[in-house]
């Protein structure tokens, strides 16, 4: 059996002596407490894995007691006792974070059975993350790739906001990887045993992300012929990651900011509140200082999951990462025999990559596949990169006094002329789907021949 530390806390002197005695027995530490206020400050002195309070007690009761335990010190498991047990008391209880509820008189084999499960549950979870952290102390996650400077800063602020609770913002452009660092905040957290869920918010309609987030009953509206579980109880005590949080409309705003505000959620169609205690991580490539000018984004919201942020940087700004990212990318996608020649690496170090990591990792992929996992050469490449790195190939491009759009328009215009008008092999010569051929040449103003 492992041992735990105990705190039982009782107005009635003599029932803490017996339950003191009990615990002991099985080998337990076991301080007491009289009332609510000496039990938070022999808590603030000495941490405990479980506590023992009694409901009714003079001045603070138990479940006073329950929200500041939980408020200040969230991983700690309480479970209440009370003579005078109500449906609705026992409610709150569970609402407020309560582990279990006891109704006195009691045996107390139950209670030690109880105390020792939770000790082992909690332990279990405690030496989980240690040996996580132990492991990844360097931050070396297999999904998390890059030691330049600006990456090991991003890697502290990680190390220091994930044994918290505190809400966190990822901010950064498309394709620079924050979902991958909402993982690693969640696998060195508490939580790293409960349930990591991701929505991008801006892939769904407002009406179909309103019944994901927060669920719905049977019959809350037409065709809900069932209840559905929302993603914040399929969350549960794990990290609900909301991507593009940016792109939320203002209704939906104002109910996340209720869950925020509160720790609890109404499921459409349901008359009671239930209680949230997941994690939130969100993300944004927008300016949301921007878009609170604008009137598109709640103020309130911003300041409530704006607690810790932390800025992804991108691609370009961390080119160091670049030869480790390949060699990672290679690795998964091409195997020990995949490689790549030194001109090559040098034209993917010279490209901007607009779309950051996960263009390079589409790039990777790609040129594996048809090099068949061998050497890649710099003929490999898309013809948009070797145009990028080598200022004498067929589409030239003027090195000397243009902005990143007119390197664009330019590269372009010569694919175009090159492919003679053909759309689809530009796109192709260019690397870049026909769409997004389309779309480059309306926002750069490129007319076709």
């Amino acid at each position: 059996m492992r041992r735990g530390r105990v705190l039982v806390v009782d107005n009635e002197q003599r029932m803490c002596q017996v339950l003191k005695a009990a615990l002991e027995a099985d080998g337990h530490y076991v301080a007491m407490a009289f009332d609510g206020q000496t039990a938070l400050d022999t808590f603030a002195r000495e941490p405990f894995d479980v506590v023992l309070c009694d409901l009714k007690m003079p001045g603070m009761d138990g479940l006073q007691v329950l929200k500041e335990l939980k408020a200040r010190h969230p991983g700690v498991e309480v479970i209440l006792m009370t003579a005078y047990a109500t449906a609705q008391t026992a409610v709150e209880a569970m609402k407020q974070g309560a582990y279990d509820y006891l109704i006195k008189p009691f045996e107390t084999d139950e209670l030690r059975l109880k105390v020792a499960r939770l000790i082992e549950k909690r332990q279990l979870a405690e030496e989980n993350v240690a040996l996580r952290q132990e492991l990844r102390h360097t931050f070396e996650l297999a999904y998390v790739v890059g030691r330049s400077e600006a990456m090991e800063k991003v890697y502290r602020m990680v190390q220091k906001v994930a044994p918290t609770d505190a809400t966190v913002l990822l901010r950064g452009e498309s394709g620079t990887g924050k979902e991958l660092i909402a993982r690693a905040i969640h696998e060195l957290s508490p939580r790293a045993d409960k349930p990591f869920v991701a929505v991008s918010c801006g892939a769904l309609p407002e009406s179909l992300l309103e019944s994901e987030l927060f669920g719905y009953e049977k019959g809350a509206f037409t065709g809900a012929d069932r209840r559905k579980e929302g993603l914040f109880q399929a969350a549960g005590e794990g990290t609900l990651f909301l991507d593009e949080i940016g792109d939320v409309s203002l209704a939906t705003q104002v109910k996340l900011l209720r869950v925020l505000q509160s720790h609890e959620m109404v499921p459409l169609g349901a008359t009671r509140p239930i209680p949230v205690r997941a994690r939130i991580i969100a993300a944004t490539n927008r300016n949301l200082e921007e878009a609170l000018h604008a009137g598109t984004f709640r103020e309130d919201l911003y300041y409530r999951i704006n607690v810790f942020p932390i800025v992804l940087p991108p691609l370009r700004e961390r080119r160091e990462d670049i030869p480790e990212l390949v060699n990672h990318f290679l690795r998964k996608y091409g195997g020990p025999k995949a490689a790549i020649e030194p001109d090559a690496l040098a034209a993917l170090m010279h490209y901007t990559w607009p779309g950051n990591v996960r263009e390079l990792e589409n790039v990777v992929e790609r040129t594996v596949i048809m090099t068949g996992g061998g050497v890649i050469t710099r003929a490999d490449l898309p013809a948009h990169i070797v145009y990028s790195a080598a200022p004498s190939s067929p589409v030239e491009i003027p090195a000397a006094g243009l902005s990143l759009e007119e390197v664009e328009r330019s590269l372009i215009v010569k694919a175009l002329d090159k492919a003679g008008g053909n759309k689809t092999e530009a796109a192709r010569l260019l690397g870049v789907t026909r769409r997004r051929l389309y779309s480059m040449m309306e926002r750069l103003g490129v007319r076709p021949p």
